[in-house]
């Protein structure tokens, strides 16, 4: 069969382009644009994240995926958990009150991933186990041993130093010093674990 016909028709030539030749081109067209989307929506991550002892992970994010590391993401950069926490003008209760709504909102954004999709997904499985393994033994941990004891603390000794600043008052805890240390290590981690989910979002 010739890939070109050509008629000639009231001293005009008409070509005609073959069925088959057609259908090909469509076909490769549509084959590269799957190429492009399955390229983007399954590429390789790497991670390595030190909060929870979670260490490497590797897996090929999907829709739902990149959704929820996203959320995470958000939460982490414009709560006191991803920048900076500065010891000297930063209020230790105001950290844990964003820790806490933290912890909430990422539990909640776990729990509204689909059970059948976490059983049917190794990658939503594998992020889903970063999400809580980060939350359980990243943050918790420092939160039960120190965030009921400081405020304990605080309210049972705040009107003794009125005349002091909360910055200047906080350093009065008895245990500040490992308090603010154990504080500014997972302070650390999430700065790392958000860096880490950025290579899921920004891709």
């Amino acid at each position: 069969m010739d890939l070109f016909t050509a008629h000639i028709h009231d001293n005009n030539v008409v070509v005609s382009i073959s069925l088959w030749v057609i259908l090909s081109l469509v076909s490769i067209v549509l084959i590269y644009y799957v190429v492009l989307i399955v390229r983007f929506r399954y590429r390789l991550v790497k991670l390595d994240i030190k909060l929870g002892n979670v260490g490497s992970a590797e897996f090929r994010p999907n829709k739902t995926d990149l959704q929820l590391a996203h959320k995470i993401w958000t939460e982490l950069v414009t709560r006191k958990a991803a920048i900076p926490i500065d010891q000297e003008h930063d209020v230790i209760e105001e950290v844990y009150d964003s820790w806490y709504a933290l912890f909430h909102e990422i539990r909640v954004s776990i729990r509204e991933i689909p059970a059948d999709l976490i059983n049917s997904s190794e990658s939503t499985r594998k992020i889903v186990n970063i999400a809580t393994k980060t939350l359980n033994e990243g943050l918790r941990p420092h939160l039960t041993k120190w965030q009921a004891r400081y405020r304990s603390w605080k309210d049972a000794n705040k009107d003794q130093f009125l005349d002091l600043s909360p910055q200047d008052f906080q350093k009065k805890y008895p245990q500040y010093d490992d308090l603010i240390k154990d504080l500014l290590k997972v302070n650390n981690q999430l700065i790392e674990y958000a860096d880490e989910l950025k290579k899921i979002v920004s891709k």
